[in-house]
Formats: C-alpha cells, sequence, structure tokens
C-alpha cells in the first residue's frame, strides 16, 4: 500500500507563491500516475493537477493552467505542486493522490486509490 504525505501548505497573501510536495513511500512514478486535488470548505473535491510518472505528461484543471506547475523527482519519490499568483479562490486542503490507470485522463476523485491526509493552504485577500 503506497503512503502518501503532503507538505508545504500554509497562509500567503494573493499574488504570492507555495509549493506542496508529496512523499511516497514506496517508487510510485513508474507505476502510477500521481495527482493534486484541493477542497474548499462546504465545496466537493476537485481535480487540481496530474502528472504521469512514466511519460511526464501532465494535465491541469484550467483555472490553475499557467500559474500552478506538477513535477516529481522519482529518486526522491516525491511530487510537487508549484503554485504561482495565488488567488483567494485558491484557499482550500490540498490533497496529493496515486492512481494505479496512468493510461486515463484521471481527473475524478474516485479514479485515484491512495490518498495522502492533506496540507491547508490559505490565500488572503
Amino acid at each position: 500500500q503506497v503512503q502518501l504525505v503532503e507538505s508545504g501548505g500554509g497562509l500567503v497573501q494573493a499574488g504570492g507563491s507555495l509549493r506542496l510536495s508529496c512523499a511516497a513511500s514506496e517508487r510510485t512514478f513508474s507505476r502510477y500516475a500521481l495527482g493534486w486535488f484541493r477542497q474548499a470548505p462546504g465545496k466537493e473535491r476537485e481535480f487540481v493537477a496530474r502528472i504521469n510518472g512514466n511519460s511526464g505528461r501532465t494535465y491541469y484543471t484550467d483555472s490553475v493552467k499557467g500559474r500552478f506547475t506538477i513535477s516529481g523527482d522519482n529518486a526522491k519519490n516525491t511530487v510537487y505542486l508549484q503554485m504561482n499568483s495565488l488567488k483567494p479562490e485558491d484557499t482550500a486542503v490540498y490533497y496529493c493522490a496515486a492512481d494505479r490507470d496512468s493510461l486515463r485522463l484521471g481527473v475524478q476523485v474516485f479514479e485515484y486509490t491512495y490518498w495522502g491526509q492533506g496540507t491547508q493552504v490559505t490565500v488572503s485577500s
């Protein structure tokens, strides 16, 4: 079973940056696609970004394109989410997740098997 641990959340002013990290308990990039989701209070968990470890292919939800970048370090078993130009509407708990099927698009919560505990990101206006 893969264990995922997120870190890097915090409080930042609008326009600022944060980098989230997700450390995996084992080598994941050759076996899984890794994604980031977020959940704001009173809202459903939503897809943010995804990376296919084998191909390096990335995919983003429209609202973060050009501002967020997902990347991975296979040697460290870690995936990152660099978040720039943050907006108050980016405020949420951010979750890292692993999908066994790396060939699909993978934007739905149910497509991911393993989840981290989440890290809070708060963007003040």
